[in-house]
């Protein structure tokens, strides 16, 4: 079998996932996990990890893609929203002070005008000096656009499932059943109390490079934490015949907000255990495909040839 469409030379190393059939879901945990059920892939390769500052800078570039959150807004889609936050602009974590209620999101995400893929956090940041940390505020549609440019396409969200479980079969991480092995983190996560608290353990407060921590049974990197990763498949509502995911570590959409949602994967540097226990291959979210933040990358892969 050969791999197609070719990619460009000089990009991510890719891992060849071998076809096969694996249990999809979790029982477990969150609603929106289950049921669990035999779901069969064909072989594909996947970036090894998620594609990083430097690469999507190198696509703006060349191409001259204006990401969704450099764009003017219409209002026509956010019919409730602040007049003054119809700019061009992005979703930023902000590390709340002490302890709040967790039911309510806006304590700690901030619509941040003038925040994009080269200022995650907004006017002052900077990407310099992170080339290899994963690209954020990176919305659905400039994920799409980038893999296009690179010959590939995003993963199904049953190929990045399978892809990050290793070869473990039911496993609860992509590296196995135990939360910290001999009290190592295994990801970006957050330890401590989310949104207030965040120890460090792990060594990092934000986005880490990518590869900083082990690669799972694939040779893959940062499938789990880090930033969640855009996929393919559309996120189903009530009205839908699907369930509405819980709220987790997503961010606020403006009032009135009218997209459809997409499948995103493999939770994020935000996700701590007593909030958001998604940094698992089987965890989902949907998310609407004219969100960016400050969490959300992408990887792509090469579906192949018979």
């Amino acid at each position: 079998m050969s791999a197609a469409p070719a990619a460009k030379q000089g990009w991510a190393t890719m891992a060849r996932i071998p076809g096969g059939t694996f249990l999809m879901g979790s029982e477990d945990f969150y609603p929106e996990e289950r049921p669990v059920r035999r779901v069969s892939v064909e072989g594909f390769l996947i970036d090894e990890r998620p594609v990083t500052a430097a690469e999507f800078r190198r696509f703006v570039r060349e191409t001259g893609h204006v990401t969704v959150a450099e764009r003017p807004l219409d209002r026509a889609d956010y019919p409730d929203a602040d007049p003054e936050l119809l700019v061009p602009g992005s979703l930023v974590f902000r590390k709340t002070d002490g302890r709040v209620p967790l039911d309510d999101v806006r304590s700690w995400w901030e619509y941040v005008p003038g925040a994009s893929w080269k200022r995650p956090a907004g006017p002052g940041s900077t990407i310099n000096g992170r080339d290899r940390h994963p690209v954020v505020q990176v919305a659905y549609e400039d994920a799409e656009a980038y893999a296009a440019w690179v010959g590939k396409a995003l993963p199904t969200e049953a190929e990045w499932e399978y892809a990050a479980r290793g070869g473990l079969e039911g496993a609860t991480f992509a590296w196995g059943d135990e939360h910290i092995p001999g009290g190592t983190p295994m990801a970006n996560t957050w330890q401590g109390e989310f949104p207030w608290q965040n120890l460090k353990a792990d060594g990092f407060e934000g986005t880490s490079p990518v590869g900083s921590f082990p690669p799972n049974g694939y040779g893959l990197y940062d499938m789990c934490g880090n930033v969640w990763e855009w996929t393919s498949d559309w996120f189903p509502t009530n009205g839908e015949g699907g369930v509405e995911s819980a709220p987790c570590c997503a961010p606020p959409t403006l009032p009135g907000e009218r997209f459809p949602r997409k499948v995103i994967k493999g939770g994020s540097h935000l996700c701590a255990p007593n909030y958001c226990l998604r940094y698992r291959p089987a965890a989902r979210q949907g998310e609407t495909v004219d969100t960016s933040t400050a969490h959300i990358g992408f990887r792509c892969i090469v579906r192949e040839a018979p």
